[in-house]
């Protein structure tokens, strides 16, 4: 019944926020956020790699104190959560890694077993299991994480409430950080219920859980909220309370909310999608006023179906405790792209095994390698991920003199960088060879520019990037591995190599 009254006000509520009475301040949200420079180091209980517990609640904090939201991007492969991985540490970023039900199985593979999940509940396992294994390489904090769990898929959360709990008991921590519950359908009460039963649960093996009120519209992963009634996008304070009230309750319990305040999955027209984040911020002041608190913002929110939103809107959630956004929608249409501009590149070179521009016996095998569009694919998203990451104010937030800083010999990259991150190797960094120039037993014709072996071999290992430079007589360095990411974007040339062998193996 308390879900039905507040429904019906809903509407009416959302547009009296907009008025006159509710404006945002006339100042520049954008501006204000940006003028606060003065970044908190980390804490030291965040350390490299995936963190959860307290580590976990001190980075939410220190998000919420330093006004930004960490970007949480949806995987289904490893070359997903390698771009995820890769533009966390080139922007200096924390990251979140999440995985769908649909998006575990896709991983476990599409005709696996998935009787009770089983597929689902695999996939999100192994993919959880690779970023333990190489989250720390990358020297940021990673935070690993399951999006929308609906009622109906419950089976497929207790699943991964097993696993956590299989983890903990050898580890002494969860496999998973945190785990969503989506149970905005059902009635207040029950989706309260529910959601305290699970935290008591979690609480036990340091989980922390996000649960949704109100209806994020749109489509996304199998779940169509197109349709759904306008005054369900728009939470009000007094849902926020009843959440809060009874998850704090919870000993132990560690909880975000993914508030309603207009978003929708996806991305559409400007002007299609009515952001109201003044909702949160009414929020966190009726909580506050409610439980005679000395904190301003109690709750630590989470932004759904920020796909095209604006970055006033954006920053003006993150002023109101939000420290999470999820990103989906653009980061496949990102990942797409690379694919799309690499074919479009080498589309001659795409059509046959043998056959090309260069000749009618020349093999394409450098060509269509997977590695090769796939690894286009990463580069474009990196590149997403970073102006995402410059909107939400995350960029740079894990500083040299943190207790997990990004490796020696890194820098910052700022979106659009083509700047790649130099490795080290005996100590030393090589200077790049002078772009086109002709070599040895080469034709003189205009090579793709050079960035350097150690430039150019992006993620692999400093043991085998030593060994590169040591090549048999009449064979170039850089011919054994691939051209520096970025300059290759959008530079025609050859393709090259991830593997430091020759394409012909």
């Amino acid at each position: 019944m308390l879900r039905l009254v507040l429904a019906t006000l809903a509407l009416a509520s959302a547009e009296a926020m907009r008025s006159t009475a509710f404006r945002r301040p006339a100042r520049s949200v954008a501006s204000s956020v940006k003028a606060s420079t003065a970044v908190t180091p980390l804490p030291a209980t965040v350390k490299p790699g995936v963190v959860s517990g307290k580590g976990l609640m001190d980075l939410l904090q220190h998000a919420k104190d330093n006004k930004y939201a960490i970007p949480a991007v949806n995987t289904v492969s490893s070359s997903a959560i390698n771009a995820c991985l890769e533009a966390a540490k080139k922007f200096r970023s924390p990251i979140m890694v999440q995985f769908s039900r649909g998006g575990g199985q896709f991983i476990a593979g599409k005709e696996a077993d998935n009787t009770n999940d089983a597929a689902c509940i695999a996939g999100c396992v192994a993919g959880a299991l690779m970023v333990h294994q190489t989250a720390k390489l990358y020297g940021v904090p990673v935070v690993l994480h399951t999006d929308h769990c609906q009622k109906s898929w419950l089976p497929w959360f207790d699943g991964l409430l097993e696993a956590n709990e299989k983890h903990y008991a050898i580890h002494g921590e969860p496999l998973f950080s945190s785990h969503m519950l989506d149970l905005s359908e059902e009635p207040l009460e029950e989706n309260i219920a529910i959601c305290k039963k699970y935290l008591e649960r979690m609480a036990k093996v340091d989980l922390l859980l996000e649960m949704e009120l109100g209806v994020t519209g749109g489509e996304e992963d199998g779940v169509d909220n197109t349709d759904v009634d306008n005054s369900l996008l728009y939470t009000q304070p007094e849902e926020v309370y009843e959440v809060y009230k009874a998850l704090s309750s919870v000993e132990g319990g560690m909880f975000t909310i993914a508030a309603a305040f207009g978003n929708v999955h996806g991305v559409y027209a400007p002007g299609n999608v009515k952001l109201t984040p003044e909702i949160l911020h009414n929020s966190q002041a009726y909580i506050k006023e409610q439980e005679g608190l000395d904190d301003d913002k109690p709750v630590f929110f989470v932004f759904h179906g920020g796909s095209g939103s604006s970055r006033e809107d954006i920053r003006y959630a993150i002023e109101a405790g939000t420290i999470k956004m999820n990103i989906d929608t653009d980061t496949q249409w990102s990942y797409w792209d690379g694919i799309r501009a690499y074919e479009a590149e080498f589309h001659d070179y795409l059509q046959g095994q043998i056959g090309n521009p260069e000749g009618e016996t020349k093999p394409n095998k450098k060509y269509y390698d997977p590695r090769m569009p796939m690894r286009r694919a990463e580069e474009f998203t990196v590149k997403r991920l970073g102006e995402a990451m410059e909107d939400l104010n995350s960029a740079g937030k894990v500083k040299p003199g943190d207790a997990h800083a990004v490796p020696d010999g890194a820098r910052v990259s700022r979106p659009g960088s083509c700047d790649p991150t130099p490795l080290r190797s005996h100590g030393r960094a090589r200077a790049p060879p002078a772009a086109g120039a002709p070599r040895k037993g080469r034709s003189a014709r205009a090579l793709p520019p050079a960035q350097g072996v150690e430039a150019a071999v992006g993620r692999l290992h400093l043991k085998r990037a030593a060994a590169l430079v040591r090549v048999r007589p009449g064979r170039r360095a850089f011919d054994l591995v691939r051209a520096a990411p970025t300059p290759s974007l959008f530079a025609r040339g050859r393709p090259r190599s991830d593997t430091g062998r020759d394409h012909n193996d």
